[in-house]
């Protein structure tokens, strides 16, 4: 799967913005929430969700990236999240917020930065549907993916397959047409693309690239 991330789109422009991801094939809308706390960055909050919902009936796929995570769950949800996601880093109940995630009916996900190893998820991997491994420091687009990444997603694809657990594998930072082979040979399901996308001159054609149509 493939979910464009709007971090990269041009925000005086965000419906256009939908649309391209929309027109191009891709699967979900990638909404990268910042702080300016938890990563350096400032982006945009639960208004720009609702606003965005109306153009699309895409899902609508939203990282927290933020302290206090469980602050934001309600609200985005209300906007119309169809996917939460939060830091590990920034919670220290991970387990009751992926609870409450879940009990308000969508689906729930924890992402974790390059320097947290996947090993840390171990108690949670059963109560989740996305995993979001950032093969980048989070906070600014058009970075160089880190290739020590690739061992967490095998490691958790590994994992899946000898328990049975229910997650996606996602991955964000670096994704375009040089490090796509190696993230879905490591195991990763949901490819998060940003300036890759935006800055592409055959959305369309990326898209069906990073699937795996190579012909294209």
């Amino acid at each position: 799967m493939v979910a464009p991330s709007l971090l990269s789109a041009d925000f005086s422009a965000m419906g256009e913005a939908v649309k391209k991801i929309e027109e191009s094939g891709a699967d979900w809308v990638h909404m990268d929430i910042m702080d300016g706390v938890f990563v350096p960055t400032l982006t945009f909050g639960p208004k720009m969700v609702a606003d965005l919902r109306k153009k699309t009936k895409l899902p609508m796929d939203v990282h927290l990236m933020v302290v206090n995570p469980e602050k934001y769950i309600k609200p985005f949800i209300e906007a119309g999240a169809d996917h939460i996601t939060f830091h590990l880093e920034a919670e220290v109940h991970s387990h009751r917020l992926l609870q409450n995630i879940l009990g308000l009916g969508i689906k729930a996900g924890i992402s974790i930065v390059p320097s947290t190893p996947a090993l840390l998820l171990g108690e949670i991997l059963d109560m989740l549907d996305i995993i979001l491994i950032m093969t980048v420091n989070p906070g600014f687009g058009g970075q160089k993916l880190i290739s020590r990444s690739l061992e967490k997603i095998s490691y958790l694809a590994a994992m899946k397959r000898e328990k049975g657990f229910r997650y996606r594998i996602a991955v964000d930072g670096g994704v375009d047409k040089t490090t796509v082979q190696s993230l879905r040979g490591a195991g990763a399901e949901i490819l998060v693309t940003g300036s890759a996308f935006f800055g592409s001159a055959d959305p369309a054609a990326d898209v069906m690239y990073l699937r795996g149509n190579n012909f294209v």
